[in-house]
């Protein structure tokens, strides 16, 4: 995911070539010697700035406000925070940056400055673009239209919590003396990373440093910014390598860049941020794991530390009753409490599945192979491991080497596939194709291995070891379109209708760094763009977030708490077709004599290393004549498997709905004399497909219906002697709601109803009417319609533990009856599980 704050787009090599460690002969103290003349340096930088300001032209400007009134100020003087002021002290009070588009500059502030992010920060940042967004005191450069932000404000909140990375920082340096390496905003809250040494952080420390934040909030530290050249950035930062070796490898040499000061701390960074630390009014660190410089395993371990921060107290324990709701939902403790799955260290980032676990992983893979398979894909299975050739051909041993699991076998370098699309394009590629057979649609459920570092694993959102419901379309690019929204007709009904998912579809475009032609790029967008106003659905642009192969759709859900997941997305893909030579004969008759227009070839030569020790080439083929290449649009729906479920759990918390169910019936006999009839009836279900547990327990009959309904069953069945005299059974609800007495065949009839989840349009496809009589197309329309017996105790009787009394006969009884011990231990139960129910 690329950076949230807006970035330059003139700087070096993004990569830092690095193989040494800078942290070796670093001591760390409490508030370090350095700080008084670094602060010194920085003040003589900024007033070096000010002047600077002082010399651009003071011209009259417009401003347009949102609501089209228009005010006016002047070039390099008038700020967005005076203008707020204008408008209202309480609205100066809650801004927090200003998004600006100028349609006329009288000059520029920072003409060639330089940003120096680390590329960690540009993934881990979230997912609104700050593009244009600027510091409240930063002067206005000419006529504009100009947004005031607040916390409310997407924007507004990734420049507020940037601002908090900042005080955390500033903590950390006091505190323990940190090297500070780099702190980004996140969808929620943000970090801050640094190089402590032999310190690491503990949740013990977390009161102390919420004490330093709160002290550098109180002080209201004013962030001054500085613009500054790459030799005074050296300077400025030479007590810290870190920084040293960011402004080395990412600010051209005759550039410059910007640094902020708050307190006595002073990072480099590219802005924007809120006026004063006194904005920001509430701040709680969150949590703590490690890190590594630039990402990388070989280099200098670090301290990651998390916090969050709002702009009142009130929003701070809205947050905290939402983490702890959260807490509880989390997908890591509810999978070992009810025993769907766990994690061990003897396989870290691989999930071990107990069998309730493992029927819900394999029934979300049967549904969507049955719903495929009425879509029209073919499924496929490649191998888990291939020679490092095809990861060169494909480019992913070049750009993703670092998290692919890599060995020798007999001196040829091999890696377990991260991702399954080269091994669909060798299955494309076994065979002649002409442009009748298309769109080929190949699935695959195939195992991926991807080696994640140990400090991202997050439960089965960040695993090692997974496997995604993958499909590769290879279409003519005339059936873009309608490809397109196939996938995401096949999205929406397994995101709305399926799970009743709310979710967002984010249009990605054309990213800085790209393969490919400009026109193409230019026609594949357009081709997406025109699939989504078609669709009606809600989307969002996300501008220059594309694959660098091609543009994509990503398809975020929101759980029960409102948090946004990355689950299924839809790309399209020129390049993979040009480094696999994937070709088809056209329809179009080849003139003799013809010259195919002559190209420059794209070429990789890859020398010999640790895993291979001969040299390999790849180089662009030529296209035969009357050939074209196909496009490939690489297509996930539930994504991975692994994410999916642990994204459902925490919305369900483990009461799944009946079709996906691993406890969908709890048959519980009265006493023991009943079991011998319940395993009959046991046998019988499971013949059917249910998967069914028998209570043989010597528990009261309570406590196994209690039991069942903690379990999250989704039916609980009682046998007592009359069931087994009328061949029935007595049948409650994971609710507590008692349906009633009904016959065992009908009830199996019941439960088929719910076996299954709505139809798709493809599948009721399938179900053609042309193919059916009046007779059943009127049956499938009417389902058949069951009659639950709700027996009703004699008079004087009193009732056995598998009948309850009439609602009508207890609200009749206008004064309370001694009740037998027997009849309060059931009431007691009935009104547990209510209340159960409740929470």
């Amino acid at each position: 995911m690329e950076s949230d704050i807006k970035r330059a787009t003139e700087a070096t090599p993004g990569t830092i070539a690095s193989s040494e460690k800078l942290g070796t002969n670093l001591k760390c103290e409490a508030k370090p010697g350095y700080l008084g003349e670094r602060l010194k340096f920085f003040d003589a930088l900024y007033e070096k700035t000010q002047e600077h300001y002082k010399l651009l032209p003071r011209k009259p400007i417009k401003i347009t406000l949102p609501d089209g009134s228009v005010r006016e100020g002047t070039s390099f003087e008038t700020t967005p925070l005076q203008v707020a002021a204008a408008i209202s002290g309480s609205l100066a009070k809650r801004v927090v940056a200003a998004k600006i588009n100028y349609s006329s500059r009288h000059g520029a502030i920072d003409e060639g400055v330089s940003g120096a992010e680390v590329e960690e920060e540009k993934r881990e940042a979230a997912t609104q673009k700050t593009e244009d967004v600027f510091d409240l005191t930063r002067p206005l450069e000419g006529d504009c239209e100009l947004k005031l932000l607040t916390f409310a404000d997407p924007e507004g909140k990734i420049v507020f919590w940037h601002s908090s990375a900042h005080l955390l920082g500033q903590a950390l340096e006091n505190l323990y003396g940190g090297f500070l390496c780099h702190g980004p905003p996140l969808e929620l809250g943000f970090f801050y990373d640094a190089y402590l040494g032999d310190k690491a952080i503990k949740p013990e420390n977390f009161a102390e440093i919420d004490d330093e934040v709160r002290r550098i909030i109180k002080e209201n530290q004013k962030f001054r910014r500085a613009v500054m050249t790459k030799q005074e950035a050296l300077e400025l930062f030479k007590y810290n390598p870190f920084k040293v070796q960011l402004i080395k490898n990412k600010v051209p040499d005759n550039g410059k860049t910007t640094a902020y000061c708050c307190g006595t701390l002073i990072d480099l960074c590219t802005g924007p941020h809120v006026p004063s630390s006194g904005v920001i009014d509430s701040y709680k660190t969150a949590k703590n794991s490690g890190s590594y410089w630039l990402g990388r395993q070989d280099l200098d371990s670090l301290q990651r530390v998390y916090g969050v921060s709002f702009p009142t107290a009130k929003e701070l324990k809205e947050y905290e009753k939402m983490m702890e709701e959260a807490e509880r939902r989390d997908h890591r403790n509810v999978g070992r409490q009810y025993e769907l799955f766990f994690f061990n260290n003897i396989s870290p980032g691989s999930c071990f599945y107990f069998p309730d676990g493992a029927y819900v992983y394999n029934r979300l893979i049967s549904f969507m192979r049955e719903e495929l398979r009425c879509r029209g894909y073919q499924e496929t299975i490649s191998p888990n491991i291939f020679n490092l050739k095809l990861w060169k051909t494909s480019g992913h041993y070049k750009n993703y080497k670092e998290h692919m699991f890599i060995l020798q076998v007999e001196k040829q370098g091999f890696g377990m596939k991260p991702m399954n699309c080269p091994g669909a394009c060798i299955i494309y590629q076994e065979k002649l194709r002409s442009y009748k057979e298309f769109p080929l649609r190949y699935s695959e459920f195939g195992v991926l291995h991807r080696n994640e570092f140990s400090g991202s694993l997050a439960g089965l959102f960040r695993v090692r070891r997974f496997v995604q419901d993958d499909a590769h379309i290879f279409a003519r690019i005339d059936q873009i379109e309608q490809e397109v929204m196939g996938c995401l007709d096949l999205a929406i009904y397994i995101y709305a209708t399926v799970f009743q998912f709310d979710y967002e579809l984010v249009f990605a475009t054309r990213p800085e760094k790209f393969l490919g032609k400009v026109e193409d790029w230019d026609r594949a967008e357009s081709a997406l763009k025109r699939v989504l106003e078609k669709l009606g659905a809600p989307w969002r642009l996300n501008p220059g977030d594309g694959a660098f192969y091609g543009p994509k759709i990503d398809i975020m859900l929101k759980d029960a708490l409102g948090r946004g997941h990355q689950i299924g997305t839809v790309q399209l893909d020129f390049q993979l077709p040009v480094r696999f030579n994937l070709q088809y004969r056209t329809e179009e008759v080849v003139k003799e004599g013809k010259e195919e227009e002559k190209k420059d070839k794209l070429k990789e030569v890859y020398p010999p290393d640790e895993y291979d020790a001969e040299q390999f080439v790849w180089e662009e083929q030529d296209l035969k004549p009357g050939f074209a290449r196909p496009v490939i649009i690489h297509r996930a729906i539930l994504g991975s498997i692994e994410r999916f479920l642990g994204t459902l759990l925490e919305s369900c918390m483990a009461k799944f709905p009946f079709w996906v169910s691993p406890r969908q019936v709890c048959i519980v006999p009265i006493s023991e004399k009943y079991i011998e009839f319940a395993e009959k009836v046991e046998r019988r279900l499971q013949y059917e497909g249910f998967t069914i547990k028998l209570d043989k327990s010597d528990a009261t009959l309570n406590k196994k219906i209690r039991n069942a309904q903690l379990e999250y069953f989704n039916y609980i069945i009682v046998i007592g002697e009359e069931e087994i005299a009328a061949e029935m059974v007595d049948v409650r609800t994971l609710k507590n709601e008692r349906l009633g007495k009904i016959k065992i065949d009908q009830f199996i009839i019941f439960l088929k109803q719910q076996a299954e989840p709505p139809l798709s349009k493809p599948k009721k496809l399938l179900l053609d009417e042309m193919w059916r009589s009046a007779e059943e197309k009127k049956a499938m329309e009417v389902p058949p319609k069951f009659e639950f017996v709700k027996p009703e105790p004699k008079p004087g009787e009193k009732p056995e533990a598998s009948k309850e009394k009439p609602e009508k006969e207890k609200k009749e009884k206008p004064k309370k009856e001694k009740k037998s011990k027997k009849d309060s231990k059931k009431e007691e139960g009935e009104k547990e599980a209510k209340q159960e129910d409740k929470s």
